[in-house]
Protein backbone atom coordinates (compact mmCIF):
# COMPACT_ATOMS: atom_id res chain seq x y z
CA UNK A 1 0.00 0.00 0.00
CA UNK A 2 1.03 3.49 -0.94
CA UNK A 3 0.20 6.94 -0.73
CA UNK A 4 -1.56 8.33 -3.80
CA UNK A 5 1.17 10.82 -4.63
CA UNK A 6 3.47 8.22 -4.24
CA UNK A 7 1.23 5.61 -6.74
CA UNK A 8 1.05 8.29 -9.34
CA UNK A 9 4.58 9.55 -9.02
CA UNK A 10 6.02 6.09 -9.65
CA UNK A 11 3.18 5.00 -12.11
CA UNK A 12 4.51 8.43 -14.27
CA UNK A 13 7.71 7.94 -14.15
CA UNK A 14 7.42 4.54 -15.56
CA UNK A 15 4.92 5.56 -18.26
CA UNK A 16 7.34 8.71 -19.34
CA UNK A 17 10.64 6.35 -19.53
CA UNK A 18 8.95 3.76 -21.20
CA UNK A 19 6.40 5.43 -23.74
CA UNK A 20 5.34 7.86 -26.32
CA UNK A 21 2.55 10.27 -24.56
CA UNK A 22 1.71 11.80 -27.76
CA UNK A 23 0.00 8.51 -28.83
CA UNK A 24 -2.19 8.44 -26.02
CA UNK A 25 -2.88 13.14 -26.30
CA UNK A 26 -2.18 15.71 -27.64
CA UNK A 27 -1.04 19.06 -26.76
CA UNK A 28 -1.36 22.55 -28.26
CA UNK A 29 2.13 23.11 -29.74
CA UNK A 30 1.22 19.93 -31.66
CA UNK A 31 -2.09 21.22 -32.54
CA UNK A 32 -1.12 24.78 -34.07
CA UNK A 33 2.58 26.04 -35.02
CA UNK A 34 1.71 29.46 -34.31
CA UNK A 35 1.09 28.36 -30.43
CA UNK A 36 4.50 27.89 -29.71
CA UNK A 37 5.90 31.07 -32.13
CA UNK A 38 3.44 33.23 -30.34
CA UNK A 39 4.88 32.20 -26.99
CA UNK A 40 8.74 32.23 -28.39
CA UNK A 41 7.07 35.95 -29.28
CA UNK A 42 5.86 36.72 -25.53
CA UNK A 43 9.16 35.23 -24.02
CA UNK A 44 11.08 38.42 -26.19
CA UNK A 45 8.77 40.91 -25.09
CA UNK A 46 9.43 39.91 -21.35
CA UNK A 47 12.82 39.67 -22.03
CA UNK A 48 12.81 43.26 -23.47
CA UNK A 49 10.40 44.32 -20.58
CA UNK A 50 13.52 42.89 -18.37
CA UNK A 51 16.06 45.22 -19.64
CA UNK A 52 17.39 42.91 -22.48
CA UNK A 53 19.43 41.01 -19.95
CA UNK A 54 22.52 38.96 -21.95
CA UNK A 55 23.06 36.00 -21.27
CA UNK A 56 19.22 34.83 -20.93
CA UNK A 57 18.44 31.70 -19.84
CA UNK A 58 15.03 30.42 -21.88
CA UNK A 59 13.62 27.39 -20.48
CA UNK A 60 11.29 24.65 -21.30
CA UNK A 61 9.42 22.04 -18.47
CA UNK A 62 7.89 19.17 -19.71
CA UNK A 63 8.88 19.98 -23.35
CA UNK A 64 6.63 16.99 -25.13
CA UNK A 65 8.89 16.57 -28.57
CA UNK A 66 10.51 19.84 -28.47
CA UNK A 67 7.58 21.38 -30.91
CA UNK A 68 7.08 24.41 -29.03
CA UNK A 69 9.96 25.19 -28.21
CA UNK A 70 11.32 24.72 -31.96
CA UNK A 71 8.33 27.13 -33.31
CA UNK A 72 9.44 29.18 -30.61
CA UNK A 73 12.58 30.07 -31.83
CA UNK A 74 11.67 30.55 -35.31
CA UNK A 75 9.31 33.04 -34.35
CA UNK A 76 11.79 34.69 -31.76
CA UNK A 77 15.00 34.70 -34.90
CA UNK A 78 12.97 36.35 -37.45
CA UNK A 79 11.11 39.24 -35.28
CA UNK A 80 13.68 39.61 -32.58
CA UNK A 81 17.30 38.42 -33.43
CA UNK A 82 18.82 39.97 -30.02
CA UNK A 83 16.74 37.87 -28.19
CA UNK A 84 17.87 34.71 -30.19
CA UNK A 85 21.88 35.58 -29.91
CA UNK A 86 21.40 36.35 -26.01
CA UNK A 87 19.05 33.23 -25.07
CA UNK A 88 20.57 29.94 -24.27
CA UNK A 89 17.75 26.91 -24.27
CA UNK A 90 17.29 24.37 -21.33
CA UNK A 91 14.95 22.02 -21.13
CA UNK A 92 13.80 20.34 -17.83
CA UNK A 93 12.56 16.76 -19.00
CA UNK A 94 13.75 13.21 -17.34
CA UNK A 95 12.57 10.79 -19.85
CA UNK A 96 15.43 9.42 -21.94
CA UNK A 97 12.84 8.88 -25.55
CA UNK A 98 11.54 12.33 -24.99
CA UNK A 99 15.31 13.86 -25.03
CA UNK A 100 15.98 11.83 -27.88
CA UNK A 101 12.46 13.50 -29.68
CA UNK A 102 13.46 16.87 -28.47
CA UNK A 103 17.19 16.92 -29.32
CA UNK A 104 16.15 16.30 -33.04
CA UNK A 105 14.34 19.91 -32.95
CA UNK A 106 16.60 21.59 -31.05
CA UNK A 107 19.93 20.43 -30.68
CA UNK A 108 22.03 23.61 -28.93
CA UNK A 109 19.38 22.57 -25.44
CA UNK A 110 20.54 21.40 -22.27
CA UNK A 111 19.00 18.87 -20.63
CA UNK A 112 18.39 19.05 -16.14
CA UNK A 113 16.31 16.61 -14.35
CA UNK A 114 14.61 19.76 -12.23
CA UNK A 115 13.90 23.24 -12.70
CA UNK A 116 16.32 23.72 -9.46
CA UNK A 117 18.84 22.04 -11.95
CA UNK A 118 18.86 25.39 -14.24
CA UNK A 119 21.85 27.78 -14.43
CA UNK A 120 21.64 30.94 -12.69
CA UNK A 121 21.07 33.89 -13.84
CA UNK A 122 17.54 35.96 -15.43
CA UNK A 123 15.37 33.20 -16.47
CA UNK A 124 12.11 32.60 -18.87
CA UNK A 125 10.61 29.63 -18.67
CA UNK A 126 7.35 28.39 -20.37
CA UNK A 127 5.27 25.17 -19.15
CA UNK A 128 2.77 23.94 -21.00
CA UNK A 129 0.62 20.98 -19.79
CA UNK A 130 3.56 20.52 -16.86
CA UNK A 131 1.24 21.03 -13.48
CA UNK A 132 -0.92 18.15 -14.53
CA UNK A 133 0.96 15.86 -14.31
CA UNK A 134 2.54 16.70 -10.75
CA UNK A 135 1.66 14.27 -7.88
CA UNK A 136 -1.31 14.73 -5.49
CA UNK A 137 -2.44 14.08 -2.01
CA UNK A 138 -6.39 13.27 -1.85
CA UNK A 139 -8.13 13.80 1.61
CA UNK A 140 -12.20 12.91 2.35
CA UNK A 141 -14.31 14.73 4.70
CA UNK A 142 -15.98 11.99 6.96
CA UNK A 143 -17.90 14.11 9.25
CA UNK A 144 -15.75 15.78 11.74
CA UNK A 145 -12.60 13.92 10.60
CA UNK A 146 -10.48 13.31 7.50
CA UNK A 147 -9.41 10.20 5.66
CA UNK A 148 -6.63 10.24 3.12
CA UNK A 149 -6.23 8.29 0.39
CA UNK A 150 -3.93 5.16 -0.66
CA UNK A 151 -3.82 2.71 -3.20
CA UNK A 152 -3.15 -1.43 -2.39
CA UNK A 153 -4.58 -4.08 -4.89
CA UNK A 154 -5.43 -1.62 -7.84
CA UNK A 155 -7.96 0.26 -5.06
CA UNK A 156 -8.33 3.23 -2.70
CA UNK A 157 -8.02 2.51 0.81
CA UNK A 158 -8.79 5.28 3.59
CA UNK A 159 -6.77 6.10 6.65
CA UNK A 160 -7.15 8.54 8.66
CA UNK A 161 -5.33 11.77 8.34
CA UNK A 162 -4.84 15.34 9.81
CA UNK A 163 -6.87 17.79 7.97
CA UNK A 164 -5.97 19.19 4.60
CA UNK A 165 -4.96 23.38 4.11
CA UNK A 166 -8.54 23.39 1.67
CA UNK A 167 -11.95 23.00 3.45
CA UNK A 168 -14.86 21.05 2.28
CA UNK A 169 -18.35 19.24 3.25
CA UNK A 170 -19.00 16.23 4.31
CA UNK A 171 -17.74 13.20 1.80
CA UNK A 172 -16.33 15.69 -0.42
CA UNK A 173 -12.69 14.85 -1.92
CA UNK A 174 -9.88 17.57 -1.32
CA UNK A 175 -6.61 17.70 -3.66
CA UNK A 176 -3.29 18.99 -2.48
CA UNK A 177 -0.57 18.67 -5.02
CA UNK A 178 2.34 18.74 -2.22
CA UNK A 179 4.83 17.88 -4.91
CA UNK A 180 3.93 21.37 -6.78
CA UNK A 181 4.39 24.06 -3.91
CA UNK A 182 8.59 23.58 -3.07
CA UNK A 183 8.78 23.35 -6.85
CA UNK A 184 6.80 26.91 -7.17
CA UNK A 185 7.94 28.69 -3.99
CA UNK A 186 11.75 27.79 -4.71
CA UNK A 187 10.90 29.72 -8.93
CA UNK A 188 9.30 32.48 -7.18
CA UNK A 189 12.23 33.12 -4.98
CA UNK A 190 14.56 32.42 -7.81
CA UNK A 191 12.36 34.70 -10.14
CA UNK A 192 12.11 37.78 -7.09
CA UNK A 193 15.79 37.52 -6.84
CA UNK A 194 17.86 37.27 -9.92
CA UNK A 195 15.12 38.38 -12.26
CA UNK A 196 12.38 36.68 -15.04
CA UNK A 197 9.22 35.33 -15.55
CA UNK A 198 7.43 32.27 -15.70
CA UNK A 199 4.18 31.56 -17.85
CA UNK A 200 2.28 28.11 -16.96
CA UNK A 201 -0.72 26.33 -19.44
CA UNK A 202 -1.84 23.94 -17.97
CA UNK A 203 -6.23 22.98 -17.01
CA UNK A 204 -7.82 23.52 -14.17
CA UNK A 205 -10.71 25.67 -12.05
CA UNK A 206 -9.78 29.27 -11.77
CA UNK A 207 -10.49 28.68 -7.91
CA UNK A 208 -10.05 26.48 -5.58
CA UNK A 209 -13.09 24.24 -4.93
CA UNK A 210 -13.32 20.47 -3.84
CA UNK A 211 -13.24 17.08 -5.95
CA UNK A 212 -11.47 14.38 -7.61
CA UNK A 213 -10.07 14.78 -10.70
CA UNK A 214 -7.40 12.20 -11.14
CA UNK A 215 -7.68 10.84 -14.77
CA UNK A 216 -5.74 8.23 -16.94
CA UNK A 217 -5.60 8.04 -20.77
CA UNK A 218 -4.05 4.63 -21.98
CA UNK A 219 -4.18 4.34 -25.93
CA UNK A 220 -5.97 7.62 -26.26
CA UNK A 221 -9.03 6.79 -24.30
CA UNK A 222 -9.78 7.63 -20.49
CA UNK A 223 -8.80 4.15 -18.27
CA UNK A 224 -9.09 3.63 -14.67
CA UNK A 225 -5.94 5.32 -12.86
CA UNK A 226 -5.71 2.82 -10.32
CA UNK A 227 -4.83 -0.50 -12.66
CA UNK A 228 -1.68 -1.21 -14.43
CA UNK A 229 0.35 1.90 -13.20
CA UNK A 230 3.03 2.89 -15.55
CA UNK A 231 0.78 1.93 -18.77
CA UNK A 232 -1.24 5.18 -18.36
CA UNK A 233 -0.33 8.98 -18.44
CA UNK A 234 -2.03 10.15 -15.02
CA UNK A 235 -2.92 13.49 -14.46
CA UNK A 236 -5.30 15.51 -12.52
CA UNK A 237 -6.60 20.11 -12.40
CA UNK A 238 -4.20 22.03 -11.20
CA UNK A 239 -4.90 24.59 -8.61
CA UNK A 240 -4.22 27.82 -9.49
CA UNK A 241 -5.28 29.93 -6.77
CA UNK A 242 -3.36 27.88 -3.77
CA UNK A 243 0.07 27.85 -6.06
CA UNK A 244 -0.43 31.54 -7.06
CA UNK A 245 -0.56 32.03 -3.05
CA UNK A 246 2.37 30.52 -2.83
CA UNK A 247 4.28 32.55 -5.51
CA UNK A 248 3.15 35.26 -4.05
CA UNK A 249 4.53 34.30 -0.53
CA UNK A 250 8.13 33.98 -2.04
CA UNK A 251 8.36 37.43 -3.32
CA UNK A 252 7.00 37.31 -6.83
CA UNK A 253 3.70 38.83 -8.19
CA UNK A 254 1.65 36.78 -10.23
CA UNK A 255 -0.96 37.10 -13.30
CA UNK A 256 -3.66 35.46 -13.77
CA UNK A 257 -5.41 32.96 -14.04
CA UNK A 258 -6.71 33.53 -17.69
CA UNK A 259 -8.93 31.00 -19.81
CA UNK A 260 -6.39 29.85 -22.21
CA UNK A 261 -8.87 31.35 -25.70
CA UNK A 262 -8.70 34.67 -23.90
CA UNK A 263 -4.95 35.05 -23.28
CA UNK A 264 -3.93 33.33 -26.93
CA UNK A 265 -6.31 35.59 -28.72
CA UNK A 266 -4.57 38.83 -26.93
CA UNK A 267 -1.50 37.39 -27.95
CA UNK A 268 -3.12 37.17 -31.62
CA UNK A 269 -3.38 33.71 -32.55
CA UNK A 270 -6.10 34.23 -34.53
CA UNK A 271 -3.92 36.52 -36.64
CA UNK A 272 -0.90 34.32 -37.08
CA UNK A 273 -2.89 31.58 -38.13
CA UNK A 274 -4.79 33.48 -40.75
CA UNK A 275 -1.69 34.33 -41.98
CA UNK A 276 0.09 31.50 -42.22
CA UNK A 277 -3.27 30.04 -43.66
CA UNK A 278 -2.90 32.34 -46.41
CA UNK A 279 -0.12 30.59 -47.47
CA UNK A 280 -1.49 27.38 -47.88
CA UNK A 281 -3.82 25.11 -50.32
CA UNK A 282 -7.37 25.68 -49.31
CA UNK A 283 -7.59 22.24 -47.45
CA UNK A 284 -4.91 22.59 -45.15
CA UNK A 285 -5.44 26.28 -44.42
CA UNK A 286 -8.92 24.73 -43.23
CA UNK A 287 -7.50 22.67 -40.93
CA UNK A 288 -5.00 25.01 -40.05
CA UNK A 289 -8.17 27.53 -38.91
CA UNK A 290 -9.73 24.78 -37.04
CA UNK A 291 -6.79 23.49 -35.22
CA UNK A 292 -6.65 27.32 -33.41
CA UNK A 293 -10.18 26.99 -32.93
CA UNK A 294 -9.71 24.33 -30.75
CA UNK A 295 -7.03 26.31 -28.41
CA UNK A 296 -9.63 29.16 -28.40
CA UNK A 297 -13.04 28.02 -28.22
CA UNK A 298 -14.33 28.11 -24.81
CA UNK A 299 -16.73 24.32 -25.29
CA UNK A 300 -13.19 23.25 -26.29
CA UNK A 301 -9.86 24.11 -24.95
CA UNK A 302 -10.77 27.85 -24.72
CA UNK A 303 -11.31 27.72 -21.28
CA UNK A 304 -11.13 24.89 -19.37
CA UNK A 305 -6.94 25.51 -19.48
CA UNK A 306 -5.55 28.69 -18.18
CA UNK A 307 -2.34 30.94 -18.56
CA UNK A 308 -0.79 32.14 -14.88
CA UNK A 309 2.29 33.95 -15.02
CA UNK A 310 4.99 34.18 -12.00
CA UNK A 311 7.06 37.50 -12.42
CA UNK A 312 9.75 39.33 -10.55
CA UNK A 313 7.90 42.24 -8.95
CA UNK A 314 9.57 45.03 -10.54
CA UNK A 315 8.33 43.46 -14.11
CA UNK A 316 5.10 45.11 -15.69
CA UNK A 317 2.16 43.06 -16.88
CA UNK A 318 3.09 40.56 -19.37
CA UNK A 319 1.63 40.20 -22.55
CA UNK A 320 -2.12 38.72 -22.55
CA UNK A 321 -2.40 40.05 -18.91
CA UNK A 322 -4.62 42.49 -17.63
CA UNK A 323 -2.57 45.55 -15.51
Amino acid sequence: MERLDAFMARANAAYYANHDPFRDFTTAPEISQAFGEILGLWAAIVWQSMGSPTPIVLAEAGPGRGTLMQDALRAITRMVPDFAAALSVHFVETSPPLRAAQATRVPTAFWHDTITDLPPGPLILLANEFLDALPIRQFVRRGPDWTERFVAEAAFVELPAPAPPLDAPDGATVEYAEAAHPLIATLAARLATTGGAALFIDYGPAHSAPGDSLQALRDGKPADPLTAPGTADLTAHVDFQSLAATARAHGATTFGPLPQGIFLTSLGLVQRTGALARTLPPARAGAMMQAASRLIEPDLMGRLFKAMAICHPALPPPPGFPA
